[in-house]
């Protein structure tokens, strides 16, 4: 099994960490339009994400699939969640991501904000890498959680190893693994909400 380069590790991350650190404070919220199924388009709200060809960044649909991961606590909170338009993943390996942002969302009693919505009051916005050292892919995910006047209250990040053979960067990513990020992700929103409204 080919070993990680910390080096290469911690280049990507600090690109992923750059690019969110640009949009970490003072982000006006009217420009962070939330990514919808609903607005006629299909691509009005998207930022074209790189290595992509077409397709559609749309953050929800109605896949439910389930990635096992251990459970934490629903959440008691009066937060209402939206999610931005996400910078750097590929347009297909959004609609696993988005659905399962969903799914976990529903399971943990997050509530997702529509589009429009007045009483947000926290805003998602993430910033994906994926590269590939020999032979394997990694995603290095940034979500910055964002109040509504976009300063950033909180951070969420992490890596996740491609379990699947094939391709490289975003075409080597696969929906099970965008699943898996989606799940870690609601669930660190879900303790940090828990412990921020306690």
């Amino acid at each position: 099994m080919a070993m990680w380069h910390p080096v290469k590790i911690a280049v990507a991350l600090v690109a992923v960490l750059a690019v969110a650190a640009c949009t970490g404070s003072g982000v006006e919220p009217s420009s962070l339009q939330p990514l919808t199924t609903d607005d006629g388009s299909g691509n009005a709200n998207q930022l074209p994400p790189p290595n992509a060809q077409g397709g559609n960044n749309t953050l929800f649909s109605n896949n439910n699939s389930q990635a096992a991961l251990p459970r934490v606590a629903a959440v008691n909170s009066n937060a209402r969640i939206q999610f931005a338009p996400v910078i750097g993943a590929a347009a297909e390996a959004v609609p696993a991501l988005s659905a399962r942002l969903r799914a976990r969302a529903n399971q943990r009693a997050v509530t997702v904000a529509g589009s429009g919505d007045p009483a947000v009051t926290h805003v998602m916005k993430g910033y994906f890498s994926a590269f590939t050292d020999r032979g394997e892919t990694t995603v290095i995910y940034v979500w910055d959680v964002l109040d509504p006047a976009g300063n950033r209250l909180h951070r969420i990040q992490g890596q996740q190893a491609e379990t699947g053979t094939g391709g490289e960067g975003w075409n080597a990513v696969t929906a099970p693994t965008m699943e898996v990020i989606a799940d870690r992700t609601v669930d660190e929103l879900a303790v940090w909400l828990s412990s921020s409204s306690g």
